[in-house]
């Protein structure tokens, strides 16, 4: 199990840069398997909290019995687009990959009203950030596995 905290220790100023840009929108996107394999993309919020990224599920909600069903997951933080003529200044884009895993049983909503939804933690296993040289003439790629740690590519 690969936990935030994990990451942070491993790789304390990517996983800042990587946290901050996560935490400079509430709206991320993420990606599960439907029950044939196919992908589906939903919006979905997260958060930092005591060493975990944790995520949420509506009761009902499809995201969730796919994460059930199948935990694998990608999460893609905000995204802002490059400034014509300040893309040295983009900040890049931040992506987390895992599995899902229940953190805690179906919660019981407001009195009466049956369950709130599923929180899931996450079992990281990668972590990317894309953005460009201060140049702005290459795209660096920032990869962090367990097993492999940080591997940083550029190219044009």
């Amino acid at each position: 199990m690969t936990a935030w905290k994990d990451v942070e220790e491993a790789e304390p100023d990517f996983a800042a840069r990587v946290r901050r840009l996560f935490e400079a929108g509430r709206h991320k996107t993420i990606a599960t398997l439907r029950a044939d394999g196919s992908p589906r993309i939903s919006g979905i919020e997260c958060e930092f909290a005591d060493g975990e990224l944790t995520f949420g599920s509506m009761a009902g909600a499809r995201k969730g019995a796919d994460l059930k069903r199948d935990p694998r997951f990608a999460l893609h933080g905000p995204t802002v687009h490059p400034v014509d003529g300040k893309e040295s200044e983009w900040p890049g884009e931040a992506k987390i990959a895992g599995q899902a895993i229940l953190a805690v049983p179906v919660s019981e909503g407001p009195i009466g009203e049956g369950p709130a939804g599923d929180a899931f933690r996450a079992d990281i296993s990668e972590v990317a950030l894309t953005r460009l040289n201060p140049e702005a003439t290459l795209l660096v790629i920032e990869s962090w596995t367990p097993g492999r740690g940080l591997r940083v590519t550029e190219r044009e």
